[in-house]
């Protein structure tokens, strides 16, 4: 892996970037690399962690999940991909197998439910081509209202930025983040 591009923030921190830690971050936990990265910038870093998705939203764990994990996967966002393996995957009830298969070319259609395969779509859709086909948009309104859907396309987007920032300042991989399934080599 190439070196990263901005260091870190150390200790002791700024009262506006300990804010915004402390938003962001469980107590008694350190601050995740992205975030004392990009708090190189205290004002993007509250306006990264004030504008995120991973309060109780409208859509499911699994649906929210899913979902950041097929972007980072199309995005190569290694870095933020482990993290949600990390940390959320089990929460959200998905097997290894599941875990490789968002990384994969070919989703295998097997593994995932009628709903799981169209937020895969979705993602894959939307990173394609920046639209959304009227075949995904009538599968998933099946079971997702249009709150939902809104939730859904802003999180797709909102984790390309994400997946910009990991992969474009060469954010250095967490120590208890997995790597991309053949990546651990």
């Amino acid at each position: 892996m190439q070196n990263q591009r901005v260091k870190s923030k150390e200790p002791p921190y700024s009262a506006q970037l300990q804010e915004s830690f402390n938003t962001i971050m469980p107590p008694g936990m350190e601050p995740l690399n992205i975030f004392r990265v990009v708090g190189n910038n205290e004002r993007v870093l509250s306006r990264m962690v004030k504008g995120g998705l991973l309060d109780r939203g409208s859509i499911s764990i699994a649906q929210r999940e899913l979902v950041i994990l097929r972007t980072c996967a199309v995005c190569k966002a290694e870095y933020e991909w482990g993290v949600h393996v990390a940390t959320f995957a089990a929460k959200a009830g998905f097997t290894q197998e599941q875990i490789r298969n968002t990384c994969s070319v070919v989703i295998d259609s097997e593994i995932w439910t009628s709903e799981q395969l169209a937020l895969l779509r979705l993602v894959d859709e939307l990173h394609q081509s920046a639209h959304l086909s009227d075949e995904v948009w009538e599968a998933l309104s099946q079971s997702i209202t249009d709150e939902q859907m809104i939730e859904l396309i802003m999180l797709a987007g909102l984790y390309h930025a994400v997946s910009f920032i990991v992969n474009g300042l060469r954010i250095e991989q967490e120590k208890f983040a997995p790597s991309f399934p053949g990546a651990e080599a």
